[in-house]
């Protein structure tokens, strides 16, 4: 009974109560719908003032400034390098495996819904990209809930603080007691996280029926396999050369993963995931600063999705798509994969917005991958959040800044408890705690 107090296992026995409900009865499964909506909207609820307090946190720690500049840049081109190397994995698989040759879809039409995504993703370009990290005030960036503005206010505000106040400081003090009220309210939240993903994936397969598996296993079958090997071979590798053990760090994460997997979505892991990596050994500067970050520009999973999409496209229309078309597609790639968002649908967003820049691609071709692209943005998810959580380590232990008997010792706690759903959720972080003595 102990083990069914855990949080990964109720989620895991409520994704499997929502398959079965969508298999039996898919009228009844749709309708559960708003469950998995209404708890991704919760945590999304979260996301800006969890991520304010824990960036502005964390650089007040940073009183030099010179340490900021080198952990941005260390981050950005860890970034960029990994998301490089999925892209080449993808379009490597995509051609050694050819998953859309013989298809000979020549004559596809975009249905309403591709036709709507098209138009949104058309206005895509690199300028628009980066003006619309700035906010248009402060408190628009809050209201709308984009990670890349709450991280720029963020980073401005704890920079400003770190130079003109000091540790003791009464504005300092009441974001570390916001930060303990946001987390405890996080807290109450995750209680429900096992309704939040039986809704969520009961109504993915009663839309779909049993013909959703059935394709997963067909035609998904490259990009899972594809993600599989870029997660254990090249994060793995990463790992090894950074002496982290890879596998701890995937059962660190076990629970946020296995959320990701019922929602599809990435955002219902990172208030979570910013607390437990600070919790197992991360200096919560690195915490704060890499991995709101990587939500929006270190998205290995939609690297590698965008790679074999435009592939598999290429193939099925019979479209010419030589090595150096390749080469300038990945270029364009670098950029319309990032940034966006990340719940589900977004990386197909994104894969509409490149088809729109390089136009020798059909545009009719993505009603093909529209049907599954509920299925890929789980894979996608789970890639980009394992992609964030090594990259945390990484830069951590890159700027020395990684406690390992920390890391030993929390994972041994976790190990020895294992009942409570809070026990993987504590209230308290490395900061309030010292603030608290």
């Amino acid at each position: 009974m102990a083990r069914l107090r855990q949080l990964y296992v109720q989620v895991l026995i409520a994704i499997a109560f929502g398959i079965a409900l969508g298999l039996l009865a898919p009228a009844t499964a749709i309708e559960m719908a708003p469950l998995g909506d209404g708890f991704i909207a919760l945590l999304r609820m979260l996301l800006g003032p969890i991520i304010f307090c824990s960036v502005v946190l964390g650089l007040t720690h940073v009183r030099d400034m010179r340490r900021l500049g080198r952990l941005a840049f260390k981050e950005l081109l860890y970034f960029a390098i990994l998301t490089t190397v999925g892209m080449a994995l993808g379009f490597v698989a995509v051609n050694v495996f050819e998953p859309g040759a013989g298809l000979h879809a020549t004559n596809l039409v975009m249905n309403d819904s591709v036709t709507k995504i098209s138009t949104t993703a058309s206005d895509f370009t690199a300028v628009g990209f980066f003006m619309s990290i700035i906010p248009l005030t402060i408190v628009d960036a809050f209201a709308k809930g984009e990670i890349l503005q709450v991280l720029l206010v963020s980073i401005l505000t704890g920079a400003a603080l770190s130079v003109g106040v000091k540790q003791d400081s009464a504005i300092l003090r009441g974001i570390e007691e916001a930060q303990t009220i946001l987390f405890r309210i996080l807290g109450y939240i995750m209680i429900g996280a096992p309704i939040g993903a039986f809704g969520a994936i009961a109504a993915a397969v009663g839309a779909d029926g049993s013909g959703t598996l059935i394709y997963l296993a067909q035609s998904v079958a490259l990009y899972y396999a594809t993600s599989l090997v870029y997660v254990l071979v090249i994060l793995g590798s990463v790992c090894a050369v950074a002496n982290l053990p890879m596998f701890k760090l995937i059962r660190l994460v076990r629970e946020e993963l296995l959320l990701v997997s019922g929602t599809a979505s990435g955002e219902v892991a990172l208030p979570r995931l910013m607390q437990k990596l600070e919790k197992a050994g991360c200096d919560e500067a690195v915490v704060g600063f890499v991995l709101p970050a990587g939500y929006s520009f270190n998205l290995d999973g939609t690297a590698i999705y965008m790679a074999i999409a435009v592939g598999f496209i290429a193939q099925a229309t019979d479209t010419p798509f030589s090595l150096g078309q390749q080469i300038g597609v990945l270029a364009i790639m670098l950029l319309t994969s990032k940034g966006g968002t990340t719940v589900a649908g977004g990386a197909f967003i994104k894969l509409a917005a490149t088809l729109q820049t390089v136009r020798a691609r059909p545009l009719t071709g993505l009603g093909m991958l529209f049907g599954v692209d509920r299925l890929m943005a789980t894979c996608t998810a789970l890639t980009n959040v394992a992609g964030n959580t090594v990259a945390v380590f990484v830069v951590a232990k890159w700027e020395n800044a990684f406690d390992a008997a920390k890391f030993a010792s929390y994972m041994a706690e976790r190990a020895a408890l294992p009942g409570a759903i809070s026990s993987a959720l504590p209230l308290s972080t490395p900061a309030i705690a010292k603030a608290g003595k």
